[in-house]
């Protein structure tokens, strides 16, 4: 393939590095006051980039779905489907963000850049077909988030939180590094297809081992037990607009990413892997539930919600047929929308001084005081719990039916068991905001971005999105089958 059709494919990443620099340049001329005017060019940058990416064709396996530069990235319907979610989430998270360090430490221009170089990293994890090229795609993500998580240099909460997910970041990525080094060293290549042809012929017990490394600090991408110990920290301790930020668009690529690995260069390979998987999914279900039931603050509560439906995607994976990968796909558009919904809401939670409510005693009687929010919050807990006939209920309906369809029955009833559990915290909000005494008042207006997003989300998970299940079925299965038919 040509160098022209290879800019071309990858022409989403380069538009965005290019706004990225441009908009580094703006902000050292200009300083902290355009950050406003940078914070709207680089929302309208990743609407560009989801506009290119959704125009590009995804190709066919005769012509090599669309790879770039000798194999080291493809863009097909999979890397497509995943990076425009991607892409809406961080749109999301960038309008939601403003008004919270403007009322702090000041709100930057930095902050919307590395959102950008932050997306063509996240971009590039989904759509690697190399060792190499995966790894340069999750330290240009993990590099700025490092950086967001200590955003708020006032508050010794975000510094803890960033150092925190430094420390542990660099040991995971030295875990996945190690486990690569084996892959290479018994595959001979680094390239996605070379070592699904090699591992066909011959699977050494060392190679085993490099399977399990790079799973293993995968793993800790996603936050799945036993590698979620830094989840709940860090999303307490982080600015809140990253913590949305962190729970969307990032989780995004890291399971994409960790799809592809799984079922494209360890495709060949499953009930070496699958095992892993099923003990990651059914631990993080019960982790997740149980784990959030004791918790006070808003956020680390949601820090468990997190965990628990990693849980629930596991599921999928753990099926490794083209129905679970569909079903992992489906779920991540509900997630981020439930996500984005519950953070928003969380953002807009705040006293008529401007202090955050963060536990639920600071939310209790919402309903009388802030009804509306109060409903849209009712909205987003009940379709976490999967409750119907909310679009989270469908979800979990898709993965668990995938499960049982792979016979992965026993893991199916177990998940169905813990989603009871998880159910009691979720209620728990409603309960607090509906039948509590109210003993903070908070304030009576937020601003209109805040809105947007809660009432979108709320409208997606809402019974309306079934009227989606079609079309997003449609599109899910295809993004799906591209990772089987190159096989």
């Amino acid at each position: 393939m040509s160098y022209a059709s290879s800019l071309y494919f990858t022409g989403t990443e380069i538009g965005l590095s290019l706004a990225g620099l441009v908009l580094l340049l703006v902000v050292a001329w200009t300083g902290a006051k355009s950050a406003r005017v940078i914070t709207i060019l680089a929302v309208s940058a990743l609407v560009g980039a989801i506009a290119f990416t959704a125009s590009l064709p995804t190709g066919s396996p005769a012509d090599g779905f669309n790879s770039a530069f000798g194999g080291l990235l493809r863009m097909d319907s999979f890397a497509v489907f995943a990076k425009i979610l991607i892409y809406l989430a961080t749109i999301a998270c960038l309008i939601i963000t403003p008004r919270f360090f403007e009322e702090r430490d000041g709100y930057r221009g930095e902050y919307p850049v590395l959102m950008l170089f932050g997306a063509i990293g996240m971009g590039m994890m989904v759509s690697a077909t190399n060792l190499m090229t995966l790894y340069i795609g999750l330290e240009l993500s993990s590099l700025s988030s490092y950086v967001f998580a200590s955003f708020l240099r006032s508050d010794w909460r975000s510094n803890e939180a960033g150092l925190k997910y430094f420390i542990l970041g660099a040991l995971a990525s030295g875990i996945i590094l190690y486990g690569m080094s084996l892959v290479y060293g018994f595959a001979g290549t680094t390239d996605y297809s070379g070592i699904r042809a090699a591992f066909s012929t011959h699977f050494p017990i060392g190679a085993l081992f490099g399977v399990v490394f790079v799973l293993a600090g995968l793993a800790f991408k996603i936050a799945a037990v036993p590698f979620h110990m830094w989840t709940p920290d860090v999303y307490e301790g982080a600015p809140t607009p990253v913590t949305a930020f962190f729970a969307s668009a990032p989780k995004v690529a890291a399971i994409g990413m960790l799809v592809r690995m799984a079922l494209v260069p360890f495709g060949g390979e499953v009930e070496a892997w699958r095992q892993i998987v099923i003990f990651a999914s059914i631990a993080s279900i019960v982790v997740g539930a149980l784990g959030a039931i004791g918790q006070q603050n808003l956020k680390r509560l949601l820090a468990y919600s997190s965990i628990n439906n990693v849980g629930f995607l596991l599921v999928g994976l753990a099926a490794a047929t083209p129905a679970g990968a569909s079903a992992i796909l489906i779920y991540l558009v509900i997630y981020v929308a439930m996500t984005l919904g519950s953070f928003s809401a969380l953002l807009m939670l705040r006293d008529k001084e401007g202090q955050p409510l963060e536990t639920f005693a600071d939310i209790s009687g919402l309903s009388t005081t802030r009804p509306g929010l109060a409903w849209c919050l009712l909205f987003v807990m009940f379709s976490l719990a999967g409750i119907p006939p909310l679009f989270g209920f469908w979800a979990k309906f898709v993965v668990f039916q995938a499960a049982v369809q792979a016979g992965l029955v026993p893991l199916a009833a177990i998940g169905i068991a813990a989603s009871v559990i998880g159910a009691f915290y979720y209620l728990r909000f409603i309960k607090v905001m509906f039948f509590d005494e109210s003993k903070r008042e908070p304030e009576q207006t937020s601003p209109m971005g805040h809105w947007v997003v809660l009432v979108v989300s709320v409208i997606v998970i809402s019974p309306l999105g079934y009227f989606a299940t079609p079309w997003l079925g449609s599109v899910a299965s295809q993004a799906a089958a591209a990772l089987f038919a190159v096989a």
